[in-house]
């Protein structure tokens, strides 16, 4: 296979886009398969057309990707996605960047960005839609300081932000203000409740900067939790969306001090993060999901949901990617633990939002966290949902009632599906249920098994091997 042609007319107006705004470095990232971003720089006069033909690169010191015997690997720059950099000191130009397998002389099945463009394309080639629409809501928290030490006889983490319930008798310079939203208390409160209302402003503001449409803007129900909405785009600019919004929002509270998390359970008792995710499928210009059926969905919406109900045991390996992620996933917390859904009804795991009108007909998917890598987790939720659409699966009926207040016995008793209580459950499930990930080549079997390994080994093991502070509790002195 021959890389892909390059796009002369888009590389032209990158370097006068450059030009015009004076970039002295080019700073290339892509994304690994835990979803974290990585960058090499040039300056900007190394950088020219032959540059977008592909750029070597050392594939062995990423994590669960090349051997060293097997190392070369090859970037290939995006012309029409980047952004000036809002926090370099000198002027640098940020370009998104695929990976191309130079030993197989294809694009690399390890490159998330890759594996949502066969996504993309396995969409189109199936005659369903020709574009997938994400629209991701990711919560965060920002806290004032965070202390962790992990050792031979110590487990510890210590998290601190003025908001917190637990600094109401603390003195601040021999003075305690006293306003603090307390747990489960942070939902709109006006300041000086409110403590953010200036930073998540100037988070706005720089994203606006780089390029991002922002909408509502919040403080979200935890202590020192906040919500920037951004606009929904096609599957890979909402995934390339959400690592621009993460860098940002990390930023800009590293330059005021503070450090924030996308982390989806930091606070015990507090309510976690999500990133729900809102999606419609749409072809010729029409939004596919609009009908007569429930609630205004089309019929081929509801197989959607069924597909994603179906093998919701099985995504959450993607779509809630961390051990922390299942602490968020417990009733009490507003994050939904039942595979159900229902309109405007927040304890389903899948709801249909209010609206007007067929353009804005949709699916709210609520069990997603940004602990995942956000170009598998749209592409683990496009692949179910298109089985569910090839293999017109029905969703069975919604759940309009509070399913928080449901117990344990009453959901097995009514044979609901919940979702996993553990990574490794989720992992397994995954391993059971995956040969829908590789139609049309989407996901390769190889990336499953190495996915599966890269959690098993750096995650749960780990995680599973040690003490944990409640244990000794509850065992030390039995």
């Amino acid at each position: 296979m021959e890389r892909p042609a390059v796009d002369k007319k888009a590389i032209k107006e990158f370097f006068d886009f450059c030009k015009e705004n004076e970039v002295e470095f080019i700073d290339f990232r892509f994304t690994d398969i835990k979803g974290v971003w990585h960058h090499f720089s040039f300056s900007a006069n190394a950088v020219d057309e032959s540059s977008f033909e592909g750029i070597p690169f050392d594939g062995s010191s990423l994590p669960a990707w090349q051997p060293v015997d097997k190392s070369d690997m090859v970037l290939i720059p995006d012309p029409v996605r980047y952004f000036i950099d809002p926090f370099t000191a000198d002027t640098t130009a940020i370009v998104f960047c695929d990976v191309w397998d130079i030993y197989k002389n294809e694009p690399y099945e390890k490159c998330p960005r890759s594996i949502v463009k066969r996504a993309m394309k396995y969409l189109q080639e199936s005659g369903i839609g020709d574009v997938a629409y994400f629209g991701p809501e990711n919560e965060f928290f920002i806290f004032d300081s965070i202390k962790m030490r992990d050792s031979v006889n110590c487990q510890y983490y210590e998290i601190d932000t003025e908001e917190g319930e637990w600094n109401r008798s603390k003195e601040y310079e021999g003075v305690n203000l006293g306003h603090r939203p307390g747990t489960k208390g942070g939902y709109f409160p006006v300041s000086p409740v409110d403590s953010m209302v200036d930073l998540r402003a100037e988070i706005v503001k720089v994203l606006n900067q780089v390029g991002l449409e922002t909408f509502i803007v919040h403080h979200e129900v935890a202590q020192g939790q906040g919500e920037v909405g951004i606009k929904f785009g096609d599957m890979l600019e909402a995934a390339d969306n959400v690592q621009k919004l993460k860098y940002v929002v990390k930023m800009v509270a590293h330059l005021n001090g503070k450090t924030a998390t996308f982390m989806p359970k930091p606070l015990y008792g507090d309510n976690g993060s999500g990133m729900h995710t809102h999606i419609s499928i749409w072809k010729n210009g029409k939004n596919l999901f609009a009908g007569d059926s429930y609630e205004g969905l089309s019929k081929m919406a509801m197989h959607f949901l069924g597909g994603v109900l179906k093998h919701g045991r099985s995504i959450a390996a993607f779509t809630n990617a961390s051990t922390n992620s299942y602490k968020r996933l417990i009733p009490g917390f507003e994050a939904p633990s039942i595979l159900a859904y229902s309109a405007q009804n927040r304890s389903a795991s899948i709801r249909i939002p209010y609206n007007n009108g067929e353009k804005a007909k949709r699916m709210e998917f609520r069990f997603p966290d940004s602990s995942s890598n956000p170009y598998l987790a749209f592409t683990a939720l496009l692949m179910s949902g298109l089985d569910g659409i090839e293999n017109q699966i029905d969703p069975g009926e919604p759940m309009e009632i509070n399913l928080f207040e449901l117990t344990l016995n009453e959901v097995r008793e009514r044979g609901i599906k919940q979702l996993p209580h553990t990574l490794r459950s989720a992992m397994e499930e995954m391993l059971l249920d995956r040969e829908f990930y590789k139609k049309g080549g989407v996901f390769s079997e190889e990336f499953i098994q190495i996915y599966k390994d890269y959690k098993f080994e750096t995650e749960i093991w780990p995680w599973e091997g040690r003490p944990h502070p409640f244990e000794f509790i509850t065992t030390y002195s039995c």
